[in-house]
């Protein structure tokens, strides 16, 4: 699988980004895509995911109630839209891919972090205060 990530960037508190995946190389529907975030001196962190097979969705408390997780099966992309945006969520976001093989209901962010995932570089968000 390969994925690209774009629409990271500068935005005031209380502003919005929207975060795109793009994945290409696979059956989109086999796949569960999850977004994480690393902020400077902490660990990386599991925010987002969704199973392209079921539509399951999961949050982290962080971003419950603020971004949303959507999929577009047409463009084998996924979307993350962040809303009310606060300075503590700056940090580098990644998108990463796991099959559904290797992943269900009850694993959670745990199989993105194993040798069968995919991952994207990393785009930067800053929320300014």
């Amino acid at each position: 699988v390969q994925l690209v990530e774009s629409g990271g960037g500068l935005v005031q508190a209380g502003g919005s980004l929207r975060l795109s995946c793009a994945a290409s190389g696979v059956s989109f529907d086999d796949y569960a895509i999850g977004w994480f975030r690393q902020a400077p001196g902490k660990e990386r962190e599991g925010i987002s995911l969704i199973s392209n097979n079921d539509g399951t969705t999961v949050y982290a408390e962080s971003v419950k109630g603020r971004f949303t997780i959507s999929s577009d099966h047409a463009k084998n992309t996924v979307y993350l839209q962040m809303n009310s945006l606060k300075p503590e969520d700056t940090a580098v976001y990644y998108c990463a891919a796991v099959s559904i093989v290797f992943w269900d209901g009850s694993s959670g962010f745990e199989a993105f972090y194993s040798n069968f995932a995919r991952w994207t570089q990393g785009t930067q968000v800053t929320v300014s205060s």
